[in-house]
């Protein structure tokens, strides 16, 4: 309320404020897109209230990539690259996601060895993702050990996935009907190798943080998101199951023969942020168990499906040695392999949820409309209601929990 006062000079009556102790300030600060906390190009517009947020506003929007767009002037082999780049610390399970889609457009059935191929990608892209973000959110929260523990059982995977695709990084592994080439000689006998090593490094990063008390200060009880909540904003992986939400699609809608696989599910009661990294710290073990079946029963023939004449491309030797497998090489390659007219939805359980992609086709080797559903984007609609009321340190673990991907945000 204003006060009057006054002066004695000329009589005048002047308005002053009141007391500060009566009224508080709020401050518009944004964070990002170029923080170190924000893992990439985020940025969020935040309104503070001394060191409490009172609202968040996430802005995306940063990277202008239209790999949607793209889509529609590739074939469908040519956009696998492109898929590399969505969730770029799991390329090799965005490779498949992809491919099992445009085969569900074209009613392709790849064989048993493919399958399971794909099923050990896909879980070792899990194991890399999770990693990073281990390693991320630790350093988030103080913990620098962590992240160099990660980078170093990362790196060992980097050299299996060098080994299997010709490249560490952006691996394009995947082709439409099949993959690009077998596995290498010796190869899955490096990989139960690694899972034997990994499995005990795993434990030794884990107990640095399970127990930690200043992690167990910055995470417990901070970002919490309800069940109902998790559900509401769509939010699905490792975010949904540490709200308590038990949805995972290679148990709820199995691919790729992941219904023959025995693992559990590792499920939050809280919701915090320290359930959500209980839950990555445990999805690791299982995925080596399921590596290891893999492996076990890995099935022998082709991995490739050897019926689909206009859509996997024939082997090298048979191009060198035949006309009409020559001809057929060139129609694939320029053309694009051919699918019917339709619109196919097909979503994957990747590391940071489910991705999903809608093709709509006309006929060709080309789609003509593609929409991609990617889990980080749909994960982070939450954050305006999870910040707030936080502190704005808190935001940094909060952030770190969700473990998300600004490559397929910005899609």
């Amino acid at each position: 309320m204003a006060t009057e006062h006054v002066f004695p000079d000329s009589g005048a009556k002047v308005a002053t404020a009141a007391p500060a102790e009566f009224e508080t300030e709020k401050m518009s600060v944004s964070m990002g897109p170029s923080h170190p906390s924000t893992h990439g190009v985020l940025r969020l517009q935040l309104e503070l209230d001394g060191e409490t947020v009172t609202h968040c506003d996430p802005v995306l929007g940063y990277l202008h990539r239209g790999d949607e767009k793209i889509a529609e002037n590739m074939t469908y082999n040519q956009f696998v690259p492109y898929t590399d780049r969505l969730d770029y610390l799991a390329p090799l399970a965005n490779n498949v996601a992809y491919a099992i889609a445009v085969e569900k457009l074209a009613n392709l059935k790849v064989p048993p060895r493919c399958e399971a191929i794909r099923v050990i990608c896909c879980e070792l892209a899990r194991i890399s993702s999770h990693l990073l973000g281990l390693g991320a959110f630790a350093m988030d929260t103080g913990a620098w050990t962590v992240f160099m523990y990660q980078f170093t059982e990362r790196e060992k995977l980097y050299k299996l996935f060098e080994e299997l695709t010709g490249a560490r990084f952006t691996t394009s592994y995947t082709r439409i009907g099949g993959m690009s080439r077998d596995m290498p000689e010796g190869w899955t006998d490096r990989v139960l190798a690694f899972c034997d090593q990994f499995l005990v490094q795993l434990d030794e990063m884990l107990e640095m943080l399970t127990r930690n008390k200043i992690f167990m200060d910055r995470t417990a009880g901070v970002g919490i998101i309800t069940k109902a909540d998790a559900i509401a904003y769509g939010l699905t992986g490792p975010n949904a199951r540490g709200s308590g939400v038990t949805v995972d699609l290679r148990k709820d809608r199995p691919y790729s023969g992941y219904e023959q696989y025995e693992f559990d599910i590792p499920v939050g009661v809280t919701g915090d942020s320290y359930d959500r990294y209980l839950c990555r710290g445990e999805e690791m073990k299982q995925s080596v168990r399921i590596v290891r079946q893999a492996i076990k029963n890995m099935p022998g023939g082709a991995w490739f499906a050897e019926d689909a004449r206009k859509i996997f491309a024939p082997r090298k030797d048979k191009v060198l040695t035949s006309m009409e497998e020559l001809i057929n090489n060139f129609m694939i390659v320029t053309e694009g392999p051919q699918m019917p007219a339709g619109e196919v939805y097909f979503e994957a359980e990747n590391p940071k949820g489910a991705l999903g992609f809608f093709i709509i086709s006309k006929g060709g080797g080309v789609p003509y409309r593609m929409k991609i559903r990617s889990p980080s984007f749909c994960n982070l609609s939450i954050l305006s209601k999870v910040c707030t009321n936080n502190l704005l340190s808190d935001v940094v673990a909060i952030l770190g929990s969700l473990d998300f991907v600004m490559g397929e945000c910005d899609r």
